[in-house]
């Protein structure tokens, strides 16, 4: 799968679909030339790119599930002009909406196709979504007049957390007129972590290993990512925390001597996550890890473990693999 190497079962549609006209969409018309809408000229630094965008986009095209969702989750369904690279099955509160846009393709689509849907803003979950031998760079869709953004996971400067969580949803729901509806998703987002956290504090807290994919080596989650924080407001320790990246390759030695608890599995692609089980339950060299002998998995759609919507999905699924007596 291509991505850069690091759930939310969000308020009902009712509480998230506020009008857009309370949002400041362009209206009205003084001295010959369009009102601008309310907040704009809006400037952004993302990821390294400044973007001055002078009016909400209207033709937006996703690149990967987590910012499909997350359009999907600030309804924003009329501004989608397109979609590519799912990870997972869409959530079923997103489904209907999903349904409605064209899919560029199964994974990412070619330049051509891209320009082909007149995109005016693509908006990229992974690194890979603008790749310049591809055509797709950032630097190139903006001479084609297309605004872009990266997800703040694919480009931070250090640990990610619920802090950047934040900056995506803020300035995402910012730059399409709806920061409302921003603030409304955060706020349930921070309260049912909050409340998985206070429900599990002073608990004694495994040591966990994530397996992402990996023979000869594993991949695993280090100390980057938001997989990372999930597991730390699950109830949990990541053994590979020291990691640097959202996302490494670790040796097996390294996994047998810190000795993990509990092995999540991240589940997505072609690999079922019974034979991820079956992969590490069969290499003879890992039967004396804790994990392993006492054949305690939790398991996590990949599509949780990135910054995206389903991140209080995740720490309450999580919590509840790790510390089911506590629920």
């Amino acid at each position: 799968m291509a991505r850069s190497r690091a759930a939310l079962r969000v308020l009902t549609t009712s509480a998230l679909l506020f009008p857009l006209a309370a949002c400041g969409s362009a209206g009205g018309e003084e001295k010959g030339r369009a009102t601008p809408a309310e907040g704009f000229p809006l400037t952004v630094t993302n990821c390294g790119v400044r973007t001055v965008f002078e009016a909400p986009p209207e033709r937006a095209v996703t690149m990967n599930q987590h910012t499909t969702e997350i359009l999907l989750a600030l309804g924003l369904r009329d501004r989608m002009a397109g979609t590519a690279y799912l990870d997972d099955a869409i959530l079923p509160e997103y489904r209907d909406d999903y349904e409605d846009v064209k899919v560029l393709a199964k994974e990412y689509p070619s330049k051509e196709v891209l320009l082909g849907a007149n995109p005016d803003f693509v908006y990229g979950g992974y690194a890979s979504a603008f790749d310049k031998a591809a055509g797709r760079d950032r630097a190139s869709l903006e001479e084609a007049g297309i605004d872009t953004r990266l997800n703040v996971e694919s480009c931070a400067d250090g640990p990610v957390g619920t802090d950047e969580l934040r900056t995506e949803i803020t300035e995402v729901a910012r730059v399409f007129g709806v920061p409302e509806r921003g603030e409304a998703l955060l706020a349930e987002q921070e309260r049912r972590i909050e409340r998985v956290e206070k429900r599990l504090d002073g608990v004694e807290r495994p040591s966990v290993f994530v397996y992402d994919s990996g023979d000869a080596s594993a991949f695993t989650a280090g100390g980057g990512g938001i997989g990372n924080e999930i597991i730390s407001a699950a109830g949990g320790e990541n053994v590979f925390a020291d990691l640097d990246d959202d996302f490494g390759d670790v040796s097996w030695e390294q996994v047998i001597e810190r000795a993990p608890e509990v092995i999540v599995v991240y589940d997505y692609g072609g690999t079922t996550v019974e034979a991820k089980k079956k992969r590490l339950l069969d290499d003879p060299a890992l039967a004396n890890v804790p994990a392993i002998r006492n054949e305690r998995f939790a398991v996590l759609p990949l599509s949780s473990a990135v910054l995206g919507v389903r991140v209080a999905d995740a720490v309450e699924d999580l919590a509840g693999q790790l510390h089911p007596d506590a629920a």
